[in-house]
């Protein structure tokens, strides 16, 4: 997911559900994905997404939540989680 990306889609007037399907949309092969994710459980899948999402937002919550459609109470809970797991949680640029 590019910057660009993330920029036209939070500047993007249309509602959430039109948005979905854009963010939905495969960015490589789907037999790709699916190699990436096997043998990864749902946990490990969600904390990869939401950091990566995190760090493609410059590490701006309120925009890596609205990307993944999850609250920025959610978005802040799951990070705090992640930082007591030790993970590295991109700050906020």
């Amino acid at each position: 997911m590019s910057d660009q990306f993330i920029h036209d889609y939070l500047d993007d007037p249309r509602d959430d559900a039109s948005r979905a399907s854009d963010v939905l949309a495969p960015a490589s092969d789907p037999s790709e994905v699916v190699t990436m994710l096997i043998g990864a459980t749902v946990h490990e899948v969600e904390r990869e997404l939401m950091l990566q999402t995190l760090a493609r937002c410059d590490g701006n919550r309120t925009h890596a939540a609205r990307v993944l459609g999850v609250s920025v109470r959610t978005m802040r809970n799951k990070i705090k989680q992640y930082s007591a797991d030790g993970a590295d949680v991109p700050a906020h640029g």
